[in-house]
């Protein structure tokens, strides 16, 4: 049902914190992805999850306002950080299991303003030079859209809380906490757009053909 759902993409939700803004120059710090599922009544829910923290590339840029919203600490041994190559095959390793077990041909990465998302993990492959990279390379979903239109919000706390999604502005800025919001916000528009008939378009019945004796 989800190859069908999504013309064949696999949606993976997806989240970094980071050094800044710039994906070419601002280190990557912390990654989570959280995989898709239909249930036994067709509704979409969470799945799988992947979840570590990101050693700064060499000369990562660190701006210390990036820091002090997120409150990573990027040297923290604490932190069990991994290298950043490491993290992003591992990272494709799991989203390429995934996809292939829901017969999916593509992933699609979704978010809350993916593009940023996008953008620093697609940096990352470049830099070093990974191969391989499921994710579709400009297309995604964006929740802060879809979430425009259903509910009449664009950040994701608002969106939570008119979907009356529990969020903790205590924890956000975790990555895996912002994909699980995210990912619980997105499955909640697909289900309720299927509840409103959506989704799966009912069939048309072809028109009977008619008899010899009705036709003129």
């Amino acid at each position: 049902m989800l190859e069908k759902r999504f013309r064949g993409f696999f949606p993976v939700v997806v989240d970094v914190e980071t050094g800044g803004f710039n994906h070419q120059t601002d280190a990557l710090l912390e990654v989570a992805a959280i995989t898709l599922k239909f249930d036994e009544d067709d509704n979409l829910v969470i799945d799988q999850k992947f979840h570590e923290h990101v050693e700064p590339f060499e000369d990562a840029n660190l701006e210390p306002a990036a820091l002090e919203v997120t409150g990573i600490d990027p040297f923290n041994p604490l932190r069990g950080a991994i290298e950043e190559s490491k993290v992003i095959k591992e990272l494709f390793k799991f989203v390429r299991h995934q996809q292939k077990s829901a017969h999916c041909q593509r992933s699609i990465l979704v978010g809350h303003n993916p593009t940023f998302d996008l953008g620093f993990i697609k940096a990352a492959t470049e830099r070093n030079n990974i191969k391989r990279n499921p994710f579709h390379p400009f297309s995604t979903f964006d929740t802060a859209t879809l979430a425009a239109l259903c509910l009449g919000q664009t950040v994701l706390a608002k969106a939570c809380q008119t979907a009356e999604i529990e969020f903790d502005n205590q924890q956000a800025h975790s990555a895996l906490y912002d994909t699980e919001k995210t990912a619980q916000l997105f499955c909640q528009m697909v289900n309720r757009f299927k509840t409103l008939g959506g989704w799966p378009l009912a069939s048309k019945e072809e028109p009977k053909e008619l008899s010899k004796d009705n036709q003129a």
